[in-house]
């Protein structure tokens, strides 16, 4: 266990962080999923804007990877594109 009061509350702002993150990181891959189970094609092309939206906010705050943001997106998109 810390001993100094810095590292008890670094200790307590990691694990409220760590909760943060987990909670939004979780929402982003329910809403990819549910996207990706998607198979009309105009309900597709309606949620893709507010998941593009949410895979933008979380690489710009650092919860994903910026790559793994553009990779994604780019795979709704084509997955989108696929559906008749």
């Amino acid at each position: 266990m810390a001993n100094h009061k810095s590292s008890l509350k670094r200790i307590r702002q990691e694990q409220k962080r760590r909760l943060h993150n987990r909670y939004y990181a979780k929402a982003m891959r329910a809403a990819v999923r549910n996207l990706r189970a998607t198979t009309d094609k105009a309900e597709a092309e309606k949620q893709f804007p507010a998941v593009q939206k949410m895979l933008d906010k979380l690489a710009k705050v650092n919860i994903i990877h910026k790559n793994k943001a553009s990779n994604l997106k780019s795979k709704l998109a084509h997955h989108i594109a696929k559906l008749g």
